[in-house]
């Protein structure tokens, strides 16, 4: 297997090197991937046009978070990047899982069971496609050059996945003719919970006059701050470890030729989920009204397990096809094999007590251990090539082509022992009132044994693109236009089995689509200093097959109110969206104002309901709906060593119509007027850092932010009135059997706004060496950043939460 895979990859990597040669004589001076962070000491290098400019330059709206403020504020994952970044949101749903959405266009919570619902943001590391909806990678941040935020509509030259904008990640590339590196150490601590620690290292290195390499090294363990009561109870039980590393190959054989492959390989595991729940089956007030679960405190009957091992294999190259003409060719290998293991004894428990009542109980099937695992593999190639000017004069232009092939299987398994012996039990339950025919039998379609529910479901999707951009450039005006053609062709199969399933097989589910979206800027600059610019643009979203509904679960079976809800929807159509924005950029004595207003009308949003009682979800389209707001970045310098920034967003998102069942109910919360959800109205944030020497070659610095995050709903449905009201809530008491159901008022759904102030201070001297201490969340606020949900509700009811106030010391030596 591992030779198959070497030569698999090999062959493809190769291939790319022969279409590459095939159409062009000769290679580019330089990678676009590289990218000096700075420009005459103070402007961002960005490269969100597929060319080298400043963020002052570029004609629309763009973010960067450079390594040196990755460092100010604390951030090690692309969610702490968010709270620093004006329009940009990252929905936390557990180690590993994050949901991303740009400039308020989001559709609220994908969960880990809808393998076939894309992404609305895309997600790059440098030229190569990460993104996956739910599973993003989250990749290390050291040694990176800067976190780049695209806003708005990008499909031009990003493509599918775009709608909302897109996110780069922008790596440190080799150096030719340096050595040079650089290692880290550091430790920390959860206030009430664990240690971490871990240590990372770099090194780039010549390979004689024309070639370099660098390569990066990390692994780091992660501390626990959630406790766990139970059988399988215990402290700081969601603590893990990350480690991984990267190396890349610059070669350059003559002045119009750059190379560069990489390898990456990074694998993330956590041994628990960051819940603190509120409601449990099996521990409840319902049960006792003592039983008040503790603060960031779970029910386990068994431990949790996240993990993800990813491979990435790329190959850029570039080549001078003449003085004024590059050409590019990307070609990117991506593979990932990722594990969610929950405890899904409170959803199993949850059923047998919901249809098989006494029976079940009694015997004691609803007090059996269910593990929930949840895979997902894929294998993803991709080629890019692209044509593109490199001259200075006023036409600059971009043309190029794009392909990938997308193989992702999504299996779920339910091993529960013991489970058949109970199964007669439920099956008999669901004709008593009758909702099924008799007499009544599980379809298992080759499935284990004790596992009451099990689901293959293989995609494979293949994505054709020809893409264009160019600008021209009259007096102090600038137009662009571009344009991308899409084809996308996506196959899926989905069998289930077991005493919960349907046992359906369906083989060979089709959809596809193709389409054009545009983009048109026009630029004023009257001055070095200062640019007006007004955009359209357009971006989609493909569409998909939804998974048929578990009708066992379903209260009243297939005739019953949730199977007539929300059933017979097979498919969801694409989303679309244009952007309507105006922009200004000026800088002048040390101080930068950025600010745009825009306007996102969508069609066909994608949104996700749970389907009631029957442990399904099913993608609907909202035929209207807009993201409209304001956004604001400010960056001061009033004085040599001090340095002051301000970036903030006020976003309206809303449903502009509704989606009613046939009686004309709105459907779970599916409503005009009804705010989209994920998305804070309002968020903000600010840093200011001082430097000074206070030495002989001995710098001291000190670095304060602050973020705000405004409210938010997990999904459409938690606003409906009395959505967190209760009246069949079930229990169980895993002591003497004792079963049944009442009424828990957790509450307003609505996740409350919340603060966080980082602090950090340190020494630098002239050899490299710095020493630097923090204090992340120091008024250990604890923000809920998601609602977490098993079976609606019946089963289990909490939070996803953000950690606690979080001290550190770290040691880093560069040379």
């Amino acid at each position: 297997m591992r030779h198959s895979f070497n030569s698999r990859l090999s062959q493809r990597l190769l291939a790319g090197v022969a279409v590459f040669a095939l159409a062009t004589p000769a290679l580019a001076q330089e990678a676009d991937g590289k990218a000096d962070e700075t420009v005459d000491g103070n402007e961002i290098v960005v490269t969100a046009t597929k060319r080298s400019e400043t963020i002052q330059d570029v004609p629309f709206s763009i973010a960067a978070v450079t390594a040196a403020n990755i460092q100010k504020t604390g951030a090690t994952s692309i969610e702490d990047i968010s709270r620093s970044v004006a329009g940009l949101t990252v929905q936390n749903l557990g180690p590993g899982q994050s949901q991303v959405s740009v400039r308020g266009v989001s559709a609220g919570q994908i969960v880990r069971d809808q393998p076939g619902v894309k992404e609305q943001v895309g997600v790059y590391l440098d030229e190569s496609v990460i993104s996956l909806s739910l599973f993003t990678p989250d990749f290390d941040l050291f040694d990176l050059n800067r976190v780049e935020t695209l806003r708005g509509p990008q499909g031009t030259l990003f493509g599918s996945g775009s709608v909302g904008g897109t996110v780069r990640y922008i790596t440190n590339q080799p150096k030719l003719g340096a050595t040079e590196g650089a290692v880290e150490a550091g430790g920390s601590t959860f206030e009430g919970g664990s240690m971490g620690y871990g240590a990372k290292g770099m090194i780039n290195a010549p390979l004689g006059d024309n070639a370099a390499i660098r390569l990066v090294a990390y692994g780091e363990k992660f501390g626990g701050f959630i406790d766990a009561i139970g059988p399988a109870g215990g402290e700081n039980v969601n603590d893990g470890d990350r480690f991984g590393g990267r190396i890349s190959i610059l070669f350059e054989p003559s002045d119009s030729i750059s190379i560069t492959p990489r390898f990456i390989y990074q694998e993330v595991k956590a041994n628990g989920f960051n819940r603190a729940e509120q409601y449990n089956l099996y521990y409840n007030r319902l049960i006792n009204v003592n039983q008040v679960m503790p603060e960031n405190t779970q029910y386990l009957k068994l431990r949790e397990q996240f993990r993800d091992k990813t491979t990435l294999a790329d190959l850029t190259m570039n080549f001078a096809v003449s003085d004024a003409i590059q050409l590019t060719s990307i070609t990117s290998y991506i593979n990932r094999d990722i594990l969610v293991s929950r405890d899904a004894s409170a959803l199993t428990g949850s059923v047998y007590v919901s249809f098989a009542g006494a029976a079940a109980a009694a015997a004691g099937g609803a007090g059996l251990n269910s593990n929930l695992r949840d895979t997902t593999k894929l294998e993803q190639w991709t080629q890019e090539l692209r044509l593109s000017s490199t001259g200075d004069g006023p036409l600059q232009w971009v043309f190029g082509g794009f392909y990938s092939k997308v193989d992702r299987t999504y299996a779920q398994r339910l091993p529960t022992p013991g489970a058949d012996a109970f199964s007669q039990i439920f099956l008999n339950a669901l004709v008593t009132p009758p909702t099924l025919p008799t007499p009544v039998s599980a379809t298992y379609n080759g499935f284990p044994a004790n596992s009451p529910y099990n689901a293959d479901i293989p995609y494979d999707i293949e994505q054709f693109a020809l893409f264009g951009e160019a600008s021209y450039e009259f007096g102090q005006f600038k137009l662009t236009a571009g344009g991308r053609y899409y084809d996308f062709n996506e196959t899926r199969d989905f069998i289930s089995g077991g005493i919960f399933a349907n046992g359906d097989v369906f083989r060979g589910d089709k959809t596809s689509s193709n389409g054009f979206t545009p983009r048109f800027i026009l630029s004023y600059k009257p001055n070095d200093d200062l640019s007006f610019n007004l955009q359209a643009s357009k971006g989609f979203r493909l569409g998909g097959v939804n998974d048929p509904l578990n009708i066992p679960l379903c209260s009243g079976g297939a005739t019953g109110p949730d199977a007539r809800t929300y059933g017979g929807r097979p498919n969801y159509k694409d989303e679309t969206l244009w952007n309507y924005e105006a922009g200004v950029k000026a800088s002048t004595n040390g101080i930068t104002f950025n600010a745009a207003v825009f306007y996102n009308d969508i069609r066909n949003l994608q949104v996700t309901a749970d389907a009631g009682s029957c442990s399904s979800r099913v993608v609907f389209n909202v035929p209207k709906a807009h993201s409209a707001g304001v956004e604001v970045e400010i960056g001061i310098k009033p004085a040599p060593g001090f340095e002051f920034s301000l970036n903030g967003s006020l976003t309206d998102s809303k449903f502009d119509s509704s989606v009613v069942d046939a009686g004309g109910a709105v459907i779970a919360g599916m409503r005009d007027g009804n705010r989209l959800p994920t998305v804070p109205k309002f968020q903000i944030a600010a840093l200011a850092s001082y430097t000074t020497q206070v030495g002989d070659g001995l710098d001291w610095s000190f670095n304060t932010s602050f973020q705000h995050v405004g409210n938010r709903y997990t999904q459409p449905g938690d606003q409906e009135t009395g959505s967190g009201s209760f009246t069949n809530s079930l229990f169980y008491n895993p002591v003497n059997g004792a079963f049944g159901s009442g009424a828990f008022n957790f509450g307003s759904y609505l996740l409350p706004s919340y603060n966080l102030v980082n602090l950090s201070t340190g020494l630098e001297w002239d050899n490299g060496l710095a020493i630097s201490v923090y204090v992340n969340n120091l008024f250990n606020e604890t923000p809920l950043l998601s609602l977490d949900r098993e079976r609606g509700g019946r089963a289990r009811l909490g939070y996803n939460v953000g950690s606690p106030r979080k001290y550190g010391v770290t040691v880093r030596k560069s040379f």
